[in-house]
């Protein structure tokens, strides 16, 4: 397989990057990751080999530890890098900002400036809708709407993380840059082998909800019930995994066209925004399973309402959603369910 297709993924065994190592594979790359496995689990490692067919060459790397890293960097020919290696919980970045800076920050630093040694020419990076901050007026944001001021350290730790790209561009590196500024990310590969699988209480939304109707939680807790929308609960924008996934798969495919000194920003979502409520209700619905869930109080660094505007998406990357809400919930739940039979 020629090197031009060898892809470092920097935390490529967590939630999104596992997903992203099976697009990748399938579109004819060669993925190498890089992951110390502190947010995620080596059992992927088994999912991937049995969805791909093949195993994936992967090195417990801290990105932190710009050493550790070199030799990553010294004994494989990269000609891409796709970065989502960082903490990404909102709430324990309000709690923790210290943590996120070091490891968010200080991790795209050294894989940058190692891209630059090694004159690695394409770099994916693994931004957020968070560098939008709480939208002033319309809900729906574009990749023109203005950047604000984060409502927690980990989205600032991405506004800063595109602020460093933008500099390291500004200053006439060769190196082409794609910042992929995703919304929420929910559901599973569809065949249940690989999905999200959160390091003690889940974070986000939707493995809250499974692991509640699975017995893994006693009960789910909905932060805030008097938000200025339809229902009084945050409303998201939630994207199939697999979606976003291929979405890392056309930006490396585009970077590979570009000469060089290339960069840009652009959404990946659905372009709908659903509450939490919405989002109960629709998994009772379809799996039949009644949630035990409670209000509680607002959770520190929460925007009220964001969404999506895709048009860039498709224009850019030729992108958009295959999958729907209802099967990232369905594939979710498969996922839940395999994980049990196998505990």
């Amino acid at each position: 397989m020629s090197t031009e297709n060898n892809v470092l993924v920097t935390g490529g065994a967590g939630y999104i990057g596992s997903h992203t190592i099976v697009q990748l594979v399938e579109n004819g790359f060669n993925p190498i990751i890089a992951d110390d496995f502190r947010n995620s689990d080596i059992s992927v490692l088994k999912g991937l080999e049995q969805i791909t067919g093949r195993k994936i060459d992967h090195h417990d790397v801290d990105v932190c530890n710009c050493d550790e890293l070199k030799i990553l960097f010294k004994n494989h020919p990269i000609a891409g890098v796709i970065h989502f290696a960082a903490d990404k919980a909102v709430g324990e970045s309000v709690s923790n900002p210290l943590k996120y800076y070091r490891n968010n920050i200080g991790g795209l630093v050294n894989v940058l400036d190692l891209c630059s040694e090694f004159g690695i020419k394409n770099f994916v990076f693994s931004s957020s809708c968070t560098v939008y901050g709480e939208p002033k007026e319309e809900k729906e944001v574009s990749e023109s709407t203005p950047l604000s001021k984060a409502n927690s350290p980990y989205g600032n730790s991405k506004l800063v993380g595109e602020q460093i790209l933008l500099d390291l561009h500004n200053s006439g590196a060769t190196m082409n840059i794609l910042s992929l500024r995703y919304f929420n990310p929910i559901g599973a590969h569809p065949s249940g082998l690989i999905g999200e699988l959160p390091v003690g209480k889940p974070n986000n939304l939707l493995p809250y909800v499974t692991q509640t109707a699975i017995g893994k939680q006693n009960e789910l807790t909905v932060f805030g019930k008097d938000y200025p929308t339809p229902d009084g609960t945050c409303i998201r924008d939630y994207i199939h995994v697999c979606d976003l996934a291929e979405a890392h798969v056309k930006a490396i495919l585009l970077l590979q066209q570009k000469e060089s000194n290339f960069i840009d920003q652009v959404n990946i979502g659905t372009g709908k925004g659903t509450s939490v409520l919405e989002i109960i209700n629709s998994f009772e619905g379809l799996t039949g399973e009644k949630l035990n869930w409670k209000f509680g109080p607002r959770r520190e660094g929460d925007v009220v309402e964001i969404y999506a505007n895709v048009s860039k998406s498709f224009e850019l990357l030729n992108w958009k959603c295959k999958y729907t809400f209802e099967d990232a919930i369905q594939h979710a739940w498969s996922w839940e369910k395999n994980l049990a039979q196998h505990a």
